[in-house]
C-alpha cells in the first residue's frame, strides 16, 4: 500500500483561536477579507502561500478549507494567529485543531462496471442511481469514510479525519472489487 495511491484534494479543519472576535475590525485590516452578515454569519479570508481560506466567526471559532495537506493547516493556522496578533488581537496560544474531513481521490487505472459493483456489495452500504448521479457512493464503516466510485476507474474519497483513513478506504475498494473479479 503505496503512500502515492492517493492525491488529497482538500483538507478541512477548525479550531479557536478566541473567546470572541470583532469581524469588522478584521474585515477593515485584513486585505480581502469578506464580511457580510446579511449573507454570512462569518468572515471569509483566503490566503496563498500555502493556499487555503478561513470562514472566522465571532465566537472565535474558525474554520480552514482548501488546504492539500494536513501540515499546511498547522501553518496557516499559525499564520492566521500572527497576522491576529499583528494586529493587535490577542489568540489562543497552541489552539487544538481538530480535521473535519480530509477528500482525496485516486486511480484504479481500469474501467469499472458499476451495476456489477452495485450488485457484488450489495445495497445496504452503497447508492447507485446512474440517472441522478454517475458515480456508485459507497460508505464504508471501517475506516468510516464514502467513496465515490466512477465507470473511468477514478475513486473520490471523503470523510477521512487523517490521509490514513483515505489510504485505506481505497484499499478496501480495491481489495473487495478484486474478490469480485471486477479489477
Amino acid at each position: 500500500m503505496s503512500e502515492s495511491s492517493i492525491k488529497i484534494e482538500n483538507v478541512v479543519a477548525s479550531t479557536k483561536l478566541a473567546e470572541e472576535f470583532d469581524l469588522t475590525v478584521i474585515e477593515s485590516r485584513f486585505e480581502g477579507a469578506e464580511y457580510n452578515k446579511q449573507k454570512f454569519p462569518g468572515l471569509v479570508y483566503r490566503v496563498s502561500d500555502p493556499k487555503a481560506a478561513f470562514l472566522v466567526f465571532t465566537s472565535g471559532k474558525v474554520v480552514c478549507t482548501g488546504a492539500k495537506n494536513v501540515a499546511d493547516v498547522h501553518t496557516v493556522i499559525g499564520n492566521m494567529a500572527k497576522k491576529l496578533n499583528s494586529i493587535g488581537i490577542p489568540t489562543i496560544e497552541n489552539p487544538q485543531i481538530t480535521v473535519q474531513n480530509i477528500v482525496a481521490s485516486a486511480d484504479l487505472h481500469t474501467i469499472l462496471n458499476l451495476n456489477a459493483i452495485a450488485i457484488g456489495l450489495g445495497l445496504e452500504n452503497i447508492e447507485y442511481e446512474p440517472e441522478q448521479f454517475p458515480g456508485l457512493v459507497y460508505r464504508i464503516d471501517d475506516p468510516k469514510v464514502v467513496v465515490l466510485i466512477f465507470s473511468s476507474g477514478k475513486l473520490v474519497v471523503t470523510g477521512g479525519k487523517t490521509p490514513e483513513d483515505c489510504e485505506r478506504g481505497v484499499e478496501v475498494v480495491r481489495q473487495q472489487l478484486d474478490n469480485m473479479g471486477l479489477l
